[in-house]
């Protein structure tokens, strides 16, 4: 059973500090990361679950900020008594390098010209975003996270903690994710990217105080929104019902399935940065751990994995997943495989909180709690 506790009224804090190398080669400095925190802190500094946020996500997972009505896009998870118990484990949600959402990005002023970077800001890698959120965790004086978890580009970021810090990770949870994207994936990517910079006004990257390229990130996030949904979803949601009794044999929304996608491009560009969707889609498109030596062994590091995966995602399908299993398990780590049922597809891992919270909670107690035989376990 899900508890409903709440954590609150919650602030975005932010972190200020010199930068890092990027695995361009290029210095990217100085850096500011938004980020939250819920629960505390215990006097080991043992309990720090660290939530990474997918492709369009912020550092904003749980509560209720000041002045707004919506909570953070996780708050079904992360309380007290929920998945990430805030009663029992302090739960760090970061924001990305080259996002919009209060981290520094193609939006945020270039210390050199006094102008927003566009794409003066040079490209980052996933291995990057979590190389900028080392030094947060730093910070906050912790030493060894409890877990790392995400979803979607969130999952590949858990992930990379384990390939980059396996000395500083307990655990980690990647839930509908995959150790590269497939040429499919990519192709997605490139497309939404060709509507961006198909939009006059996107001006080379240069739209900064002036008109955005709104209809161009508006399709770019029309077509990543199909990729979200399934077929199955799809059709109970909308089947072929259309706005008005009949077709108005005009191009203009007839179908229900058409005016929700205008919906959700038109709220989308409102909350976010074109060039970010263009830097971020690409640093998701250069991870790839499926070298056998980029994730660890049980000899190198013993870390425990959970992975997720759901049964009708087509953006990221099981089979992904199962390669991450097959590639730790070669690697005799202890990793602990769930495919969940549900016809949401890609989106489940946002909107299937019950058997998440369920089997997360588990993983997580035991893991806190020191059961660490290789080879799995019940949960």
């Amino acid at each position: 059973m899900v508890v409903s506790g709440t954590v609150g009224k919650v602030e975005t804090k932010y972190y200020d500090f010199e930068g890092i190398k990027l695995d361009s080669g290029l210095f990217l400095g100085p850096i500011t990361l938004a980020y939250e925190t819920y629960g505390q802190l215990n006097p080991q500094k043992n309990n720090a679950i660290l939530i990474e946020h997918a492709f369009s996500g912020d550092a904003h997972a749980a509560g209720v900020l000041e002045g707004e009505k919506n909570p953070g896009w996780w708050d079904g998870m992360i309380g007290p008594g929920k998945a990430f118990d805030t009663d029992k484990y302090f739960v760090i949600s970061s924001n990305v390098i080259g996002g919009c959402k209060g981290s520094t990005g193609p939006s945020t002023t270039n210390p050199k010209t006094g102008k927003p970077y566009a794409l003066d800001f040079p490209l980052v890698t996933i291995a990057d975003i979590v190389r900028a959120q080392k030094q947060l965790i730093d910070h906050l004086g912790i030493e060894k996270l409890l877990s790392v978890v995400g979803g979607s580009m969130g999952g590949m970021q858990a992930l990379q903690w384990a390939a980059s810090y396996p000395k500083q990770v307990k655990s980690a949870i990647p839930i509908a994710t995959s150790l590269k994207h497939s040429p499919q994936q990519i192709a997605f990517d490139e497309v939404g990217r060709q509507a961006v910079m198909a939009d006059p006004a996107w001006n080379d990257g240069d739209y900064y105080g002036r008109e955005k390229p709104e209809r161009g990130l508006a399709v770019a996030r029309m077509i990543g929104h199909i990729t979200y949904m399934s077929d199955m979803s799809m059709e109970e949601k909308f089947s072929r019902r259309l706005k008005d009794k009949e077709h108005n044999f005009k191009f203009s929304t007839e179908f229900e399935v058409e005016g929700y996608l205008r919906y959700k491009g038109d709220n989308f560009v409102k909350r976010f940065d074109a060039n970010s969707y263009l830097y971020l889609t690409k640093a998701m498109d250069y991870f790839d751990l499926s070298d056998d030596r980029s994730l660890p062994g049980v000899n190198e590091a013993a870390i425990r994995f959970l992975v997720i995966a759901f049964q009708s995602d087509w953006l990221y399908p099981a089979y992904q997943s199962e390669e991450i299993v097959r590639h730790l398990k070669r690697k005799q780590a202890d990793v602990t495989y769930l495919e969940i049922k549900s016809t949401y597809g890609h989106d489940a891992f946002l909107l299937e909180i019950g058997e998440q919270s369920r089997l997360i909670k588990s993983f997580i107690d035991k893991t806190f709690h020191g059961y660490n035989v290789v080879g799995g376990y019940d949960i």
